[in-house]
């Protein structure tokens, strides 16, 4: 029983708060949707009441007038304040490079193998790797002698002047004919050895300028000119080799290497394959790509971004040449486009 009569009144307790809302809510809508009371006549003269009546009308116009005219400096005020910050640059002239990355070796730009006049054992071996020799010097001693024959030994003698780079063989070793015995090198003159993707080959030429950057030497670059050109592509991987020789500051091939390069080092060409030189050029983060287009944003005479639509030629890491869309002098937008469109107020940054 005292759990019916619980129930009981859990009913009657929500029954009373539903008509409880249901009685505020009626009491909402009357007073939301009543008519609005009549104004008694005001006494006095006969026309004075009407004219409180314009009077007040007057004062309400003169209000909302001035509450408009608030509007539309607060509008002004929140269009100053939504103004983007950019950054701009002039349209200017300039020499543009193209460019492309590829991985060589330094190497000594003579570079001759030794070889024994005839067969038999090295019985001498005069030098070791790091020594200089002179063209003439004997380098080595064969002995050609046989079981039961006895020869003179045969001297080795060296083609070339310069420095011993390898010595594959060592005292007792049987050689032949062919076997190279020194592999010697000029070291004073050193040269990059690189090898051109097929697509960049025609732009391979005797005197092309490459900029090169060596592992050993971080931070560092080198001027260089493309000094031999093969005249044909290697079948198997398609490429070119080229050899380039390191250069001084005024582009001429230098008469001495700096010291602190060796052969055998890595070394990575920045090879030019392409240059514009009195052309209209722009940074390159300035440009943008829509759906294919090549868009950037330029100030007018009101500090408002115009949209431009350009025409591009070559471009490398830093900056792009202007074919058409652009005039010489015009403000261009080099920081903060991404957020900008067509007539945006824009808040010029120093």
């Amino acid at each position: 029983m005292s759990k019916l009569k619980a129930s009981r009144l859990v009913t009657v307790v929500i029954a009373l708060l539903i008509l409880t809302f249901a009685g505020l809510i009626v009491r909402t809508l009357l007073e939301r949707f009543a008519p609005p009371a009549s104004v008694p006549p005001s006494s006095g003269a006969p026309g004075g009441g009407g004219g409180q009546p314009q009077g007040g009308g007057q004062n309400r116009q003169g209000q909302s007038g001035q509450a408009a005219r608030g509007g539309q400096g607060g509008g002004q005020a929140q269009g100053s304040r939504n103004a983007t910050a950019v950054k701009i640059s002039p349209v200017v002239r300039g020499t543009i490079e193209n460019s492309v990355l590829i991985n060589g070796d330094v190497l000594p730009r003579t570079q001759v193998s030794i070889y024994p006049t005839v067969a038999g054992k090295i019985a001498e071996a005069r030098f070791q790797v790091g020594d200089t020799v002179s063209r003439g010097d004997v380098v080595a001693m064969v002995d050609p002698s046989r079981p039961g024959e006895i020869y003179s030994h045969s001297p080795v003698v060296s083609t070339v002047g310069g420095t011993i780079l390898q010595a594959p063989v060592n005292p007792g070793d049987t050689v032949g004919t062919g076997t190279v015995v020194y592999v010697v090198g000029d070291l004073s003159t050193l040269v990059i050895e690189t090898f051109v993707p097929e697509r960049f080959s025609n732009a391979a030429q005797r005197g092309l300028g490459a900029r090169v950057f060596l592992e050993a030497l971080p931070g560092e670059s080198f001027n260089a000119l493309v000094d031999e050109v093969s005249p044909v592509l290697d079948p198997a991987s398609r490429t070119l080799k080229i050899r380039l020789r390191f250069a001084d500051s005024q582009g001429r091939i230098a008469p001495r290497v700096d010291p602190r390069i060796k052969a055998g080092m890595f070394a990575t060409i920045s090879l030019v394959t392409n240059t514009q030189r009195d052309v209209p050029v722009i940074p390159r983060g300035a440009v943008i790509n829509t759906y294919g287009s090549w868009i950037v944003f330029t100030l007018n005479e009101k500090d408002a971004a115009v949209r431009r639509e350009v025409s591009l030629g070559i471009e490398n890491e830093e900056l792009v040449e202007i074919r058409s869309g652009l005039e010489l002098g015009e403000r261009l937008v080099i920081m903060g486009q991404n957020f900008l469109s067509d007539g945006d107020p824009v808040r010029v940054l120093d």
